[in-house]
């Protein structure tokens, strides 16, 4: 009977700390040190509405927005259903799937028939919901929007500038240009 009331007062104490302490201390303190992350990276306008996170992309059709990267979530930009094709580099399907979407690019940005397309502009990322493209991709995709907002080039560049991101710690990854704040910094103009 010792041993059973010595395990019963164990695991109370345990379940306290694992199911109560710990959890509190860890929500107070990223409350605390990361509160934007912690909320959930969200982006409002300037009316205080809430527009996305910066963590996931949207999809963008019109021709006046930045397109994200093609998504296999769900639907496509499912943030419910996140997921890959899991196809693989072999797969056929994959590969007429690449060619469409090369030749949707180029039409859709009227770039010639033999021009080069960034490899995110028509791979979907393994979770299918990355929120940036390359800058690449970015400034093929801006005479399009420049035209179609009626705006210069030059303003178009200039808030593709203000909307990339730098490598972490300058070294770990690309700079990458986030869809989401560069629409709606679109939008604001």
């Amino acid at each position: 009977m010792k041993l059973i009331l010595t395990s019963l007062r164990a695991t109370l104490v345990l379940a306290a700390v694992t199911c109560g302490a710990y959890p509190l201390l860890v929500t107070v303190a990223s409350q605390a040190i990361f509160h934007d992350q912690a909320q959930g990276s969200l982006i409002t306008d300037k009316d205080g509405t809430v527009r996305g996170s910066a963590l996931l992309s949207q999809n963008f059709t019109a021709e006046n927005y930045f397109h994200p990267r093609p998504s296999a979530a769900g639907t496509g930009h499912d943030a419910a259903n996140s997921s890959g094709s899991n196809l693989g580099p072999t797969s056929q399907k994959l590969n007429d799937a690449i060619k469409k979407r090369i030749a949707a690019y180029r039409t859709t940005n009227g770039l010639a028939p033999d021009a080069k397309v960034p490899a995110d502009a028509v791979t979907a990322s393994g979770c299918g919901l990355d929120p940036h493209i390359s800058v690449k991709n970015a400034e093929l995709q801006a005479p399009r929007v420049a035209k179609a907002r009626n705006l210069s080039i030059e303003k178009v560049r200039a808030l593709i500038a203000a909307s990339t991101t730098k490598p972490d710690l300058g070294i770990l990854g690309d700079a990458g240009v986030n869809v989401l704040k560069l629409n709606l910094a679109l939008d604001g103009m």
